[in-house]
């Protein structure tokens, strides 16, 4: 079973880099930071199979059996994100090309084209050798398939698996030529064969072609997980499979539509930004977690704990312990950090905190990559929280649930695809930028969320936040209208329906699809510069965007002020159905977001998850029966105390009337029923 009541603790582990007698003191220190589970075999290919067909797996015996010993649980990897050298120089076919022309080659992680023939073959044979081999061993508890999936690759094989998705896609010429207004630029195709990749054109590509090259690679890179998952589970029912996502936009992945495909959903998170934007950064990619997991596969194995629609089953797979990987640099987190940003994970449903990686390498290209045992040894400060770590998860053992969320915000893969074609008004317009920008001014205001995709069900949310919902097809907007005249409070804002499935234009005035539903219609947007902002007659500022905005019904929340638009309407309302709809016609900065966000949740019906809790304490409910659990965590740097009743589970202390969080603290409170 991949968990055993407890929740997962430990991380990637890379005892081929060691020698054997380092193997023991591994082990050791894993009982005393109380890791249960760990990954192995992610990048162990070459060790593996040092030749096409021979395969040396008396070590990794070896070290399963000794894991299993200490009691500690493994996720199995496929090594297939990092072929070895000899398939590369085997099938230099498979090496991925860029959209230059240029091919690749070995030297690196993830140098492989995923469309190619030889490449699945070869990693569906080390699957299968895994499976042949492992399946029963007791110490196996998940499968973990591939590393990070987002390699995309223009070669002609590529070419020739790409014109037959759109075969699939678009049933024929006309229909293509259609979708991609292939009319513009005389691009009209009349034969599959003048179809190739997107590569790098003379200047800016078809907008249609690049939206559909992304949705391609995903449904390829998810035939090639599927591969090494049907095998696998062949070999063993009972044992749940997934596959590590990787954040961003840049990565050609759909994945709430993946997350049908796997048995636990499983995210890598490593925030960027060294001040407090790595809290609201690991909130959201908490939230987004929860959201695709919902999605999860309906085929669940035994060993994987049932999952209410609140609660689906998600792990936070892979994480940095002591560093903020900042552009151009990496910052060391401040002491009690981890345990807070870990902990954070858990509150929004993961089953535990997982790193890269157990132990720093001598050697390699991520030498200086964070680790649980770092150079310094098990004499430092990071192996130190560490071992606090185990012991707070263990605590908090009894601890599962829904998350408490009255606001849901929309998240879709292809809008943010869209979004980054160049010819667009702006080079700031970004679906996933403006969907950290919505949550995060919820996330201040203390209101607990959750995402969701077009079509989700929508029950129990009582305010739906569509930020820059680029490309809204029909569907979608029935799904929107059904919400609204149902009750709902939506806030939508500029860019959302802009543009259908296929991101041509829909005509009659922004934002398209939606129009009727806000009771308003845009002629005409004002991008703004990086170091220009427009200010609003409430006394806000916002930036990046503004539109010529004309009511169709709606009121006037809110009027730019001075400029071309002056006085003319930023942020409105409308009655629609029986329900009420915004719309933000610009991006609100933080401190005015948060007021918008508290002027919209309250207007809903929704409170802060806890009302009392001062700026800089962050506050997470779960909730399962009658039993509820309050975490707490104050990312301030000073003192702050919050009314609570209930049992301090970190500390096993009762708390009376309100519980003092030292700068840095987290607690986390069993509530009283009352």
């Amino acid at each position: 079973m991949w968990t055993d009541g407890r929740l997962c603790y430990g991380g990637d582990y890379n005892p081929e880099q060691w020698p054997a007698q380092v193997w023991t003191e591994d082990i050791a220190l894993m009982r005393q930071a109380k890791v249960n589970l760990v990954t192995v075999g992610v990048f162990a290919w070459s060790r593996l199979e040092p030749a096409p067909g021979r395969y040396t797996f008396g070590w990794l015996d070896e070290v399963l059996d000794l894991l299993h010993g200490a009691g500690i649980r493994v996720a199995l990897a496929t090594p297939t994100a990092s072929p070895p050298p000899w398939f590369s120089l085997a099938h230099p076919g498979a090496l991925p090309v860029t959209a230059d022309g240029v091919r690749l080659h070995h030297g690196s992680r993830d140098t492989y084209c995923a469309a190619t023939p030889a490449y699945r073959q070869a990693a569906r044979r080390i699957a299968a050798a895994l499976a042949d081999r492992y399946a029963e061993h007791p110490a196996l508890a998940l499968w973990h398939v591939h590393n990070e999936y987002g390699t995309i690759c223009h070669c002609e094989q590529t070419a020739r698996e790409f014109r037959r998705w759109l075969r699939t896609r678009h049933g024929d010429l006309t229909g293509l030529n259609d979708a991609w207004v292939t009319s513009f630029w005389g691009q009209h195709y009349s034969d599959w064969a003048q179809i190739s990749t997107p590569r790098a054109t003379q200047y800016l590509p078809n907008p249609g072609h690049l939206l559909d090259f992304r949705r391609f690679w995903s449904d390829t890179l998810l035939a090639a997980y599927t591969d090494q998952r049907d095998l696998l589970r062949a070999a063993n029912p009972a044992v749940p499979v997934t596959t590590n996502y990787v954040l961003g936009d840049w990565v050609p992945v759909d994945h709430a539509r993946w997350a049908a495909e796997v048995d636990l959903v499983a995210i890598d998170h490593y925030p960027s930004a060294a001040d407090g934007g790595a809290e609201e950064q690991t909130a959201l990619a908490a939230d987004l977690a929860r959201g695709w997991a919902r999605h999860a596969s309906a085929r669940r194995p035994p060993a994987v704990p049932a999952a209410t629609a609140s609660t689906p089953a998600w792990l936070l797979m892979e994480s940095a312990p002591s560093q903020i990987h900042t552009a151009g640099r990496m910052h060391s987190k401040e002491p009690g950090r981890m345990l807070r940003h870990s902990l954070a994970h858990v509150a929004r449903g993961s089953h535990g905190a997982m790193f890269f990686q157990w132990r720093a390498p001598v050697g390699g290209a991520e030498r200086f990559h964070t680790a649980l045992v770092p150079h310094a040894g098990p004499d430092s400060r990071v192996f130190r929280e560490t071992v606090e770590l185990g012991a707070a998860l263990e605590r908090l053992a009894e601890v599962r649930g829904g998350v408490e969320a009255s606001v849901a915000l929309t998240v879709d893969a292809a809008s943010g695809w869209a979004l980054r074609h160049p010819g667009l008004p702006s080079t700031r317009l970004d679906h996933h930028l403006e969907l950290a920008a919505a949550h995060r001014a919820f996330w201040r205001a203390g209101y607990g969320c959750a995402t969701v995709t077009p079509g989700d069900p929508l029950d129990g949310y009582r305010l739906l936040v569509v930020p820059a919902l680029y490309l809204v097809d029909d569907a979608t907007t029935d799904w929107l209208r059904e919400y609204l005249h149902g009750g709902g409070h939506l806030l939508v804002t500029y860019l959302s329906g802009t543009a259908d499935e296929h991101a041509r234009v829909r005509l009659g005035g922004y934002p398209g699809a939606l129009r009727d539903l806000l009771g308003v219609r845009v002629e005409e947007f004002h991008p703004l510069a990086d170091d220009e902002h427009v200010r609003l007659r409430d006394g806000g500022t916002a930036r990046i965007w503004s539109e010529t905005l004309r009511v169709a019904g709606a009121q006037v929340v809110s009027s730019y002020a001075g400029g071309v638009l002056d006085a003319m309407p930023a942020v409105t309302r409308h009655r629609s159905g029986a329900g009420t709809a915004w719309y933000v016609s610009t991006r609100p900065d933080d401190a005015t977001y948060r007021r918008l966000a508290d002027t919209t949740a309250r207007a809903a019906g929704v409170v802060p998850v806890c009302p009392a809790a001062p700026d800089g304490v962050e506050a997470v409910r779960r909730r399962h029966a009658d039993v509820s659990w309050l975490f707490l965590f104050n990312h301030s740097d000073r003192q702050q105390r919050v009314p609570a009743r209930g049992m301090e589970l970190l500390s096993a202390t009762p708390v009376e009337a309100a519980v003092t969080l030292p700068p840095g603290g987290v607690a986390v409170l069993r509530e009283k029923a009352d």
